[in-house]
């Protein structure tokens, strides 16, 4: 038997870009995640905690550098 030689696809660029959620609050608190640019093509708000005013604030979509 003759050993098959295995080939390896070229793959795509991932969709997904890192992106840091900044309080609004005026803290400087942030949080980092991941966002899909195909599928949220906004730009990407949500309330979450901000532990330095104690309460949930809104925190806004800020490129990270």
């Amino acid at each position: 038997m003759q050993p098959t030689a295995v080939l390896h696809m070229a793959r795509g660029k991932g969709k997904t870009i890192p992106i840091k959620l900044l309080s609004t609050a005026g803290t400087g608190f942030f949080y980092t995640t991941r966002r899909n640019v195909s599928k949220t093509p906004e730009k990407f708000k949500k309330l979450k905690y901000d532990p330095i005013v104690r309460r949930h604030v809104l925190f806004t979509e800020h490129k990270i550098k």
